[in-house]
């Protein structure tokens, strides 16, 4: 897992006087979208492109990484529709289409709970997008929610639930997988990963 590093260097405070600051960006060992990514976003871009489709994404355990992952591929405006992250349950209430009552039942994250999202960001958009694309999980580093001596499964750090809505609401894929790990940022990028393959295998 490659770590990021930004340093940067200002100008002298007298400097800052003249008509120009001076802001001087060095990036160290910096590289987006993680390289695990990349060529995923690129084949997803190139695919949907092709075909003149779009997609939309929710996120909540990747917090906009497929997003930002997806646009840094030139040209996203011919394919990209937009996004959200739901981060917090308030969110979801919000923006996600949630009631009260998901929130007293809610349990942790599933892939039922990720077709919901998907399906709700598809009938808010005015023009739907092609696909949609919802992803939640348990990034860690500690299982997530009330801890019992044995969480569920779905609590434990590394858990990811993935769903993927396409024409007509159709539900084309509705998984869940684990990275192994109880990194958060290394958790983060898996989920990405394996969210962009699970959509690679759908475009395909």
């Amino acid at each position: 897992m490659s770590k990021w590093e930004i340093t940067i260097q200002t100008a002298p405070t007298s400097a800052l006087t003249k008509s120009t600051d001076v802001i001087d960006h060095q990036h160290n060992n910096m590289t987006f979208p993680p390289p695990s990514l990349t060529s995923l976003a690129a084949e997803i871009a190139s695919i949907l492109k092709a075909r003149k489709e779009t997609i939309a994404i929710v996120e909540t355990a990747c917090g906009g990484l497929i997003s930002s992952t997806l646009l840094s591929v030139p040209g996203a405006s011919a394919y990209y529709k937009g996004g959200v992250t739901l981060y917090t349950l308030e969110s979801r209430i919000a923006f996600g289409g949630w009631t009260e009552d998901d929130l007293k039942t809610y349990d942790g994250p599933t892939p039922t709970i990720c077709e919901r999202l998907a399906s709700h960001l598809r009938l808010t958009l005015p023009t739907p997008p092609t696909y949609i694309l919802a992803e939640s999980g348990t990034a860690g580093p500690t299982p997530s929610g009330v801890s019992s001596l044995a969480p569920k499964k779905n609590r434990q750090p590394g858990y990811c639930a993935m769903a993927i809505v396409g024409p007509g609401g159709q539900v084309l894929r509705s998984v869940d997988f684990e990275t192994g790990g109880v990194e958060r940022s290394g958790n983060m990028v898996g989920f990405a990963e394996g969210c962009l393959r699970e959509l690679r295998a759908v475009l395909e």
